[in-house]
């Protein structure tokens, strides 16, 4: 059994083993398994535009008749050449259609596999990484490493060039899907235009700081109770493939300040006292106080105890993370809501 680690991922696939018949690439970033299963087909084929050399199949549909795929897979290309048949994510069971490649591999074409956050026990997950004839590879996301790499890449691409100052402040406003922050630093270089560097300036002027404040518009609208914002929000970020559990985990973290906070209060200090000291940005004062006087400790205890069971829950049942995490917030903004005094 081969267990390949995230680092490794890239290194791995560069130098795929041709015993490798068949390549699952998973994880919460779906950006980052898109681009690597792209990147994976197109390097084993002769040419990416054939259709019958790069077979592109619809996830649902092969969990729906489980035989298409190994069909697909055995089947022999009238003009010969390298196969590759590239899978798309699906939330339906798909062990069924991978068990017989598993068993005989296809000889004639590389099967490619995308999937969301597979837990350890996913059956699929479990099947891969125990097959000799298998690869599963896991996509997170970006670490600032490897962000500072793609602007690299993409800047010195455009003819540009970008000091370590400014380099490390993109990296700081940019979030862990591959694809946004691809998207984001080409908007970044359509700004900079004829000039020869990227200043501070211009990340400034046109990168949103999207992971941060999505997830704080997100975090205000639970703790305010505001409903339709925070469906808005939520909605957001899961079409960016922020994974429910990291969701939760934020604004646990926020749950945890606000009621240290609290405690202070309940102490005697002042709430403007009090949120002085924690050096938040300038729109956030106003929500961070408007929270603290609608939220008692109690109530901030509850909710703690309510997003660390969510937590929990979304790692033992990844298929049902969205559906847990939607319900933990709902939940929490009405008792944001009922604290409300407008």
């Amino acid at each position: 059994m081969v267990a390949i680690k995230a680092h490794e991922a890239e290194r791995t696939l560069a130098r795929l083993d041709p015993a490798w018949r068949l390549v699952l690439i998973y994880g919460p970033d779906a950006g980052l398994v898109s681009e690597r299963a792209a990147g994976l087909a197109r390097a084993s084929v002769d040419d990416p535009q054939d259709a019958f050399q790069l077979v592109r199949m619809d996830g649902d549909a092969i969990a729906s008749d489980p035989l298409k795929l190994a069909d697909e897979a055995n089947t022999i290309g009238l003009f010969g050449g390298r196969r590759a048949i590239r899978v798309s994510p699906t939330s339906k069971p798909l062990l069924a259609a991978l068990e017989p490649l598993l068993a005989t591999p296809s000889q004639d074409a590389l099967v490619i596999v995308e999937a969301g956050d597979l837990q350890r026990s996913n059956p699929i997950r479990t099947a891969c990484e125990k097959a000799k004839t298998a690869l599963a590879i896991p996509c997170y996301g970006d670490a600032a490493r490897d962000l500072g790499s793609i602007i690299d890449e993409m800047v010195r691409a455009a003819g540009k060039s970008i000091d370590r100052t400014t380099r490390d402040h993109l990296i700081g406003l940019l979030g862990g899907d591959r694809q946004t922050s691809r998207r984001e630093i080409e908007k970044l270089l359509l700004y900079v235009g004829t000039d020869a560097a990227v200043q501070v300036e211009h990340v400034d002027a046109v990168v949103g700081d999207t992971a941060q404040r999505e997830q704080a518009m997100l975090v205000d609208a639970v703790f305010a109770g505001k409903l339709p914002v925070l469906d808005l929000a939520q909605a957001k970020l899961s079409s960016e493939g922020l994974d429910p559990g990291v969701m939760l985990g934020t604004v646990l973290r926020q749950a945890l300040t606000l009621l240290k906070a609290r405690q202070s209060i309940d102490g005697g200090r002042g709430v403007r006292d009090v949120v002085a000291t924690m050096r938040l940005p300038y729109p956030r004062i106003a929500t961070t106080e408007a929270a603290l006087n609608a939220w008692s400790s109690a109530k901030l205890s509850e909710a703690v105890g309510l997003l660390g069971n969510a937590v929990l829950a979304t790692r033992q049942n990844a298929d049902m993370g969205r559906a847990i995490a939607a319900r933990a917030l709902w939940t929490l903004a009405r008792l944001g809501r009922a604290g409300r005094s407008d």
